[in-house]
């Protein structure tokens, strides 16, 4: 069996002051809140182009929302491996942490605002 792609998630916290003021200052006061961590999405090199990462991504975003409605969840968290994943990212609406610009957030009101756009 030939794996054409893959993503992982687990629960997440995420440091509240190094969210975006704007989106930070709405939040509970508490220094760490929960998130949902994209840990992995990857697509086989053979398979590039046939759009399988936007797919998933999409799926996990769906799949990430449906689990906050059950357990708090502020935002989906992902790290880029390089600068294309990092466009692949922003392209969707990720941003960026100040501190760690490799590293993205979608806040959970964009996820659902996204699945609701794509149905």
């Amino acid at each position: 069996m030939n794996v054409l792609a893959y993503y992982t998630l687990s629960s997440y916290t995420v440091n509240v002051a190094a969210l975006e003021e704007s989106f930070a200052k709405r939040l509970p006061r508490y220094p760490a809140l929960p998130a949902t961590l994209l840990g992995r999405l990857a697509v086989d090199n053979n398979q590039r182009g046939k759009r399988f990462g936007e797919l998933l991504l999409i799926d996990a975003l769906k799949k990430s929302l449906d689990a906050a409605m059950q357990v708090a969840s502020l935002a989906v968290i992902v790290e880029a491996l390089d600068e294309r994943a990092l466009s692949f990212y922003i392209k969707y609406g990720f941003k960026q942490f100040d501190q760690e610009p490799m590293k993205l957030y979608l806040p959970m009101k964009s996820v659902e605002e996204l699945c609701q756009a794509i149905q």
